[in-house]
C-alpha cells in the first residue's frame, strides 16, 4: 500500500507529467542548449525558479566558478602521448615512450573516470549556477531530502550520433582505450628486456616485437578519431538529459503541494544543478559549501538523471564510473518506494561516469541515484536527439509517482533498516 495515500487521497501524477513536458518543450524551443556555465544555463534556472516559487518557502540561485572544458580537454593530449609513444619506442626511446603512456592516462583516469579538478585550472574560468528551492515541513525540521537534477546540457558527442552509443562504445571508445593500454605494455616490455627501437636493433628482433608494434600501428586510427569525440563548440538540447531529472523533482514538490500536504518533519529540497556535464562541478560546489548544514540535520540525497528509458529505471549502488558505494538505507528506500508504486527496480552500477548524487555521497552526506535511461547508451544520449520529440512522458510520469511515494516514505518512516 502507498504511503503516500495516507497523506492525501490523490495526486495529480498525470497532470504534472504533461506540465513538466510542456515545460521541457519550452525551455528547449527558446532557450536551446545549456553548456555548462553559459547564459542560456542561467536562464533556463531562472525559467524554473518562476514554478518553484510559487510552491517553496524559499528559492535561491547561487553562482560558483568552474572550467568548462577541463572536465573533457585532455582527450588531445591523451591521444597525442599514445600515438606519438609508438614511434618513440621503436627508434630507441622505450622508457621515454613507457612515461608518455603514463602521462596519457592521468588526467584520462582522474578527470573523466574519478572526476577530480585535475587539470581543470589550465582551461578558461566561467561561472555557473545552482538553483535551490526549499519547501518546510509543518512541524520542526528534523530531517531533509534533496532531490537534485542537473539544468546544463552536455557537448555533442558526434560519434555517437553517427555511430549510436553502442557502436561508438565498441567501435571507437573501447578499442582506443585498448590501444593505449597495448602501446602502455609495448613500451614496459621494451624498456625491460633493452630493445629500444629501429636504433637499437629491433628491425630486425624477434616476430614478437615486431607484432607489438605492428598492433600498435592498427589501434591509432581509433585513438586520433577520439579528438573528434565531443564538440568544443556545439551543445545539444537535453531534454532528456536532464531537464526530465530536474522535472521529476519539481513535479515531485509541485504534485504535494497541490494536494495540500504538508510534511511532518522533512525539510524538502529541489535543486536543479549547473554544469554536472562537465564534472558535476553544480553538485560538488553545493555540497561542499553547505556539508556542515546538510550534517547539522540528518539529510539524504537522491540524484535524478534521465527519465526517458522506462524499461531500464534503475537505482544505482554504486556510482563515480563503481568506485563510490552509495548508502544502503537511501537505496532501499527508493526500492522500497518504486515496489509500493508497482515498480520492481534493480540495483545498477554507473562504470564509466557519474551523476549528482556521487558530490553529496563524496561529502558524508548518505546519497543514490535514480534514472530510466539505457547504460548501451542510446543514440541520442548527448547528442542532437536529445529532443523535446524524443521524450517518454511515461518515464517522467513513472518517476514522479515513485519519488512522490519516497518523499512521503522518508518523512514518515525515515530511512529501512537492515534486518
Amino acid at each position: 500500500m502507498k504511503i503516500a495515500k495516507e497523506y492525501a487521497p490523490s495526486y495529480d501524477v498525470k497532470g504534472n507529467t504533461d506540465f513538466s513536458v510542456k515545460e521541457i518543450t519550452d525551455i528547449c524551443e527558446n532557450i536551446g542548449p545549456r553548456k555548462p556555465g553559459s547564459p542560456e544555463e542561467l536562464k533556463a534556472q531562472k525559467f524554473m525558479q518562476r514554478i518553484l516559487d510559487k510552491y517553496c518557502e524559499k528559492t535561491e540561485i547561487e553562482d560558483f566558478t568552474l572550467h568548462r572544458q577541463g572536465f573533457m580537454g585532455f582527450i588531445p593530449f591523451t591521444v597525442c602521448m599514445g600515438v606519438a609513444s609508438v614511434f618513440v619506442n621503436w627508434f630507441g626511446k622505450p622508457l621515454i615512450a613507457f612515461i608518455m603512456c603514463i602521462l596519457a592516462f592521468v588526467p584520462l583516469i582522474f578527470e573523466f573516470l574519478m572526476y577530480k579538478e585535475f587539470d581543470d585550472f589550465l582551461f578558461p574560468k566561467q561561472t555557473s549556477h545552482n538553483l535551490i528551492g526549499t519547501k518546510a515541513p509543518k512541524g520542526e525540521v528534523k530531517q531533509r531530502i534533496v532531490l537534485v537534477g542537473h539544468s546544463d546540457s552536455q557537448f555533442e558527442w558526434p560519434i555517437n550520433y553517427y555511430l549510436g552509443g553502442l557502436q561508438a562504445k565498441l567501435g571507437v571508445e573501447i578499442p582506443a582505450v585498448v590501444g593505449l593500454v597495448i602501446q602502455t605494455i609495448f613500451a614496459l616490455v621494451c624498456a625491460i628486456v633493452g630493445k629500444g627501437g629501429a636504433a637499437n636493433g629491433i628491425t630486425s628482433a624477434t616476430w614478437f616485437f615486431k607484432l607489438l608494434f605492428i598492433v600498435s600501428i592498427i589501434f591509432i586510427p581509433f585513438e586520433i578519431s577520439f579528438i573528434f569525440f565531443q564538440s568544443w563548440t556545439k551543445s545539444v538540447p537535453g531534454a532528456s538529459d536532464n531537464l526530465s531529472g530536474c522535472y521529476v523533482g519539481i513535479g515531485t514538490l509541485k504534485a504535494l503541494r497541490e494536494a495540500g500536504v504538508e510534511l511532518e518533519q522533512t525539510e524538502l529540497m529541489v535543486i536543479c544543478s549547473g554544469s554536472e556535464e562537465a564534472g558535476l562541478r553544480g553538485a560538488k560546489a553545493y555540497a561542499k559549501r553547505h556539508q556542515k548544514e546538510l550534517k547539522d540535520i540528518p539529510s539524504i540525497c537522491i540524484g535524478l538523471d534521465t527519465f526517458r528509458d522506462l524499461e531500464d529505471m534503475a537505482v544505482y549502488d554504486r556510482d563515480l564510473s563503481g568506485t563510490l558505494q552509495h548508502d544502503w538505507g537511501v537505496k532501499n528506500l527508493v526500492k522500497n518506494a518504486a515496489a509500493n508504486c508497482g515498480y520492481d527496480l534493480k540495483f545498477e552500477s554507473i562504470y564509466i561516469g557519474a551523476c549528482d548524487a556521487a558530490a553529496f555521497e563524496q561529502q558524508g552526506i548518505p546519497s543514490t541515484g535514480f534514472a530510466a535511461m539505457n547504460p548501451d547508451p542510446p543514440r541520442y544520449y548527448h547528442t542532437r536527439l536529445d529532443n523535446p520529440e524524443n521524450l517518454r512522458p511515461e518515464a517522467i510520469e513513472a518517476g514522479i509517482e515513485i519519488m512522490i511515494e519516497t518523499v512521503c516514505m522518508y518523512d514518515k518512516e525515515g530511512l529501512p533498516k537492515k534486518a
